[in-house]
């Protein structure tokens, strides 16, 4: 027992690390925030392994970390305590519902990518509206509630397909640590 959290703590370490060093390879960044990456990825595997227990401690740590280290934006407290904190506790709790089952990494990326969503949705709506530009898209901007959905949808959208695409693209070959049969075998 002792031996198997170990191994499960380390692997939420090297996972995290995996996750910021993939936040940092942008192929898209909008000036308030939010940026096309495959961050998710570490933290929707380790939570698909593991459970949405685990994976949602995962991704509060690596909200975290990312704050701290990164060079994010924010404007208040509930800014960070939202789009850091919650947004990545949602990610690694909505991955790990449906864990260790075949599809696991794919309805882990579906339902953590949407949850989190929601979240920067949520704040973009009751604290970032208050920041909306008339102009955005090339479209008049009048509701906090379309402009959220356009702004944070424009990165999570495709954010949330690149991460299925390279799950498509390793699921052969790293199949048993996508469906967790290296711990089931254990």
């Amino acid at each position: 027992m002792k031996n198997t959290k170990t191994k499960m703590l380390c692997e939420a370490a090297i996972f995290i690390a995996m996750a910021e060093i993939l936040s940092l390879i942008k192929l898209y960044e909008f000036p308030n925030g939010g940026s096309v990456t495959l961050e998710m990825l570490p933290i929707v595997l380790f939570a698909a392994r593991y459970g949405c227990g685990w994976g949602a401690g995962a991704g509060l740590v690596y909200g975290a970390i990312t704050y701290l280290i990164g060079n994010k934006f924010s404007i208040d407290w509930t800014t960070i305590i939202c789009d850091y904190f919650l947004a990545f506790v949602a990610l690694g709790f909505g991955a790990g519902l449906l864990s260790r089952r075949k599809w696991s990494v794919y309805y882990g990326t579906l339902i953590g990518g949407v949850l989190r969503f929601l979240v920067h949705y949520l704040i973009g709506v009751f604290v970032w509206g208050v920041y909306m530009p008339d102009e955005f898209f090339g479209m008049t901007m009048t509701s906090p509630w379309f402009y959220s959905l356009l702004y944070n949808g424009s990165y999570m959208l495709p954010s949330i397909i690149l991460c299925v695409v390279v799950f498509a693209l390793l699921y052969k070959p790293l199949k048993k640590y996508f469906t967790s049969a290296d711990l089931l075998a254990a």
